[in-house]
């Protein structure tokens, strides 16, 4: 598969593996920022990807729950192969569980610090309206 040419655009909410090959409207993946590290992002942007890592934090929450069966695993019999076959099962259900809070909590703090930036991007908004509106109308 050969790489594309240019900059990389984050299209939200966009699979490329899903049946329908069309990419959403809305916003886009941020230019780099001159001053330092980091992008700058819009608002639609921010928005969406907030819902991105909120969805995928429900989606490891609906696994844990899988998991967590499997973490509670009985053995099928009562003979010695079958009791320790649930064992190693019991913890590696125990092993995903723990993989899966630690991705619920990555995505849920992802999204957080979006749900931040949009409220940085508000305060810069309402800043500017202030600014304009303090001015005096017409030229002088």
């Amino acid at each position: 598969m050969a790489v594309p040419e240019g900059t990389p655009v984050y299209q939200p909410g966009f699979d490329p593996g899903s049946v329908c090959k069309a990419p959403p409207t809305g916003g886009s993946y941020g230019t780099p920022v001159a001053e330092g590290a980091g992008f700058k992002y819009d608002e639609a942007t921010l928005h969406e990807l907030v819902k991105e890592w909120s969805d995928l934090a429900v989606e490891y929450r609906k696994d844990r729950t899988h998991a967590f069966n499997i973490a509670a695993a009985q053995p099928p019999g009562l003979e010695y192969a079958s009791g320790d076959n649930a064992l190693l099962t019991r913890k590696s259900g125990e092993a995903l569980v723990k993989a899966l809070n630690d991705r619920v909590a990555y995505c849920e703090n992802m999204a957080k610090k979006y749900v931040t930036a949009l409220g940085k991007y508000a305060t810069a908004e309402d800043h500017a309206r202030i600014a304009i509106n303090q001015q005096s109308e017409g030229l002088t």
